[in-house]
């Protein structure tokens, strides 16, 4: 059998075949300015908010520092030997918070009922265990606060991390 002779048509055809061409890629920039414009307020939204928390979370240091201080007292509270350190100390955290988030002029010379009543004017309506710690324990001797049950110096811790956590320094 003799091979058959290709069609001109068809050699024609053949020698007018190409290579595919593939489309280009579709680009990932946005194709109108508008998503521009929405990624630009994305992109400072998400900076404008890291800026807020990186700020706040600064701000609030005194109160971390505050708060894991609490802890030491509270075993000095626990055992009647050291109660009344336990207290000095925690009158001491409680000046101290205040002076770290108010101006020293406003805070400073505060004592007694003044100080009392700064005390409830700018934290948490349950200030009573504070009462007791500004008022009266802070100013006995070691053998009366060392009789004092426990509970009272647990009040005491509970309500001063209260007031920590949750005092309102205006601006």
């Amino acid at each position: 059998m003799e091979p058959s002779k290709p069609d001109p048509a068809l050699q024609t055809a053949l020698l007018s075949l190409r290579d595919i061409v593939l489309p280009e890629p579709v680009s990932w920039l946005p194709q109108t300015w508008g998503w521009v414009l929405v990624a630009a307020v994305l992109t400072v939204g998400i900076v404008i908010a890291a800026l807020r928390w990186t700020s706040r979370y600064r701000a609030n240091a005194y109160r971390r520092e505050a708060l894991a201080m609490l802890e030491p007292i509270r075993r000095l509270l626990e055992q009647p030997a050291t109660r009344s350190d336990g207290f000095r100390q925690l009158g001491e955290l409680v000046k101290r918070t205040a002076l770290a988030a108010w101006p020293r002029s406003e805070v400073a010379s505060l004592s007694n009922e003044d100080w009392v009543a700064f005390l409830k004017d700018n934290g948490s309506t349950d200030t009573h265990a504070l009462e007791w710690l500004l008022d009266d324990f802070e100013y006995h001797g070691r053998h009366v606060v060392a009789g004092l049950p426990s509970r009272v110096g647990t009040d005491v811790i509970v309500a001063t991390r209260s007031w920590i956590e949750s005092h309102d320094v205006s601006a």
